[in-house]
């Protein structure tokens, strides 16, 4: 088959990775994969496997472009851009791309709610236009089918598990939790930095490190109330920014518990990896997040109760949680879930041809 996958962003976002990820794994399998994106400051995050095709449309920055006008120039420039009689299967993989073509399946991995008029409009097209569904939980599934009567295929994301199995740890930040995803309302971080000083009382010398966070976003005014809450608490976390991608599994291999308190997800990809290399995990108490990691994992629903669980898990890590652990990361392969994809996609193929 020829695929076409799109994605908004050249950046270590995780629907970015996926995106790669499957393109890849879907390029092993035979098929002939293009992905497209826009170009937001240069190339991809990492090497791409030369069997799957690149089109990086150029997305030189505006300064003070506001968030609206930025989606809506997004859309334009990759709709521009895009040669949509070249495939057999076009998948957008967020709102964006899936508002640049005309016909498309889309992957929806997490729902949200946004304020700026564009980018609200952005996600609401994103799930009515496309003309087949898919995601990865069958709780955000179930919220689809609840929102809006479409019903989804579910195929779970995948993991590079032997990348981060693999890893040795960084030492570089003595003894830490780790969270990664930048600092954003979605992800929790003001919560986790309530939990962070409630653990710290008991464990003094622990570190708080957050990676990651390159993002289309605003999120000025959240950080600006994360940074007071922070001087508030008398708690001085470690922000990294963006991590070099070969220098990430190191970084997760070494932290002494992972935090994941977010409050929209739609599978957890970055938990999963966290133990894949054998780092115990507490998520906030989803029902996403129960049905992807079940008993794998320790959960909080508030600071005090994320707090609780962080401290179950660095004092008195459980041997056979860290095993479950690593098989669960194991057993979601980016094979299964290309060949699961290749599947659904003969499916449609063949629902048009018999049309």
């Amino acid at each position: 088959m020829r695929i076409a996958l799109l994605t908004y962003s050249t950046r270590p976002r995780g629907g970015v990775v996926h995106t790669l990820s499957l393109a890849e794994a879907l390029a092993v399998l035979g098929h002939d994969v293009t992905v497209w994106t826009l170009g937001r400051g240069g190339g991809f995050f990492r090497d791409v496997d030369p069997r799957v095709r690149l089109a990086v449309v150029p997305f030189p920055d505006i300064p003070d472009e506001g968030v609206g006008p930025r989606i809506l120039r997004s859309i334009d420039l990759l709709r521009q851009a895009f040669t949509p009689g070249e495939y057999d299967i076009v998948h957008a993989q967020d709102c964006i791309s899936a508002n640049a073509v005309d016909r498309c399946v889309r992957t929806i991995h997490h729902l949200d709610r946004f304020t700026t008029p564009e980018l609200a409009a952005c996600h609401e097209k994103a799930i009515v236009r496309p003309y087949a569904h898919v995601c990865v939980s069958a709780a955000v599934a179930t919220e689809v089918r609840d929102g809006w009567g479409i019903t989804p295929t579910v195929i779970p994301n995948g993991v590079d598990a032997d990348r981060f199995a693999a890893a040795a740890p960084s030492t570089e930040h003595g003894r830490y939790v780790l969270a990664v995803g930048g600092i954003e309302p979605r992800k929790g971080s003001i919560d986790l930095l309530d939990a962070y000083a409630l653990l710290r009382a008991g464990l003094p010398g622990l570190n708080l490190v957050i990676a990651g966070g390159e993002t289309l976003f605003d999120y000025r005014d959240y950080r600006t109330a994360w940074q007071t809450r922070a001087a508030e608490l008398g708690v001085h976390p470690r922000v990294l920014g963006p991590v070099d991608h070969d220098a990430l599994p190191g970084l997760v291999a070494g932290a002494a518990a992972f935090a994941f308190p977010s409050t929209k997800e739609g599978f957890g990809l970055a938990a999963m990896e966290a133990l894949a290399a054998g780092v115990p995990v507490v998520v906030r108490d989803l029902p996403v997040l129960r049905e992807v990691f079940g008993s794998a994992v320790g959960y909080g629903s508030d600071p005090h109760s994320l707090a609780r669980a962080l401290r179950d898990a660095i004092g008195e890590p459980s041997p056979s949680r860290v095993a479950a652990g690593r098989a669960l990361a194991a057993a979601h392969t980016w094979r299964a879930a290309a060949e699961q994809h290749a599947a659904f996609y003969s499916t449609l193929m063949s629902a048009v041809t018999a049309g």
